[in-house]
């Protein structure tokens, strides 16, 4: 399993922001603070909401996906595989033009 960072940039923005958003909602409707809808339901949501948010957070500080790499997808900026060839393309490119 490759265990490179691939989470940067936006993605990696917003994960930072909508995470904690949904670690607090998730508490606040377990605390009884804020009602998202009565029953079992609204327990369901407080606790996808709770762990969706973990799991954003968690990502984002570690900067690593697991899903993403599942996927191949690497929205980092300074990944191995996405930097080095992108340099050689760039090198090559401005060989040729010069």
């Amino acid at each position: 399993m490759n265990h490179a960072k691939n989470v940067g940039g936006f993605d990696r923005g917003a994960r930072i922001v909508v995470g904690p958003l949904l670690v607090l909602i998730g508490i606040a409707v377990l605390e009884g603070m804020l009602s998202l809808t009565a029953g079992a339901f609204g327990l369901a949501l407080a606790v996808i909401a709770f762990v969706s948010g973990a799991v954003l957070t968690t990502t984002a500080v570690t900067r690593k996906c697991p899903m993403n790499a599942r996927l191949g997808i690497d929205t980092s900026r300074g990944g191995v595989d996405s930097s080095s060839e992108a340099g050689r393309d760039e090198n090559r490119s401005a060989g040729r033009l010069s």
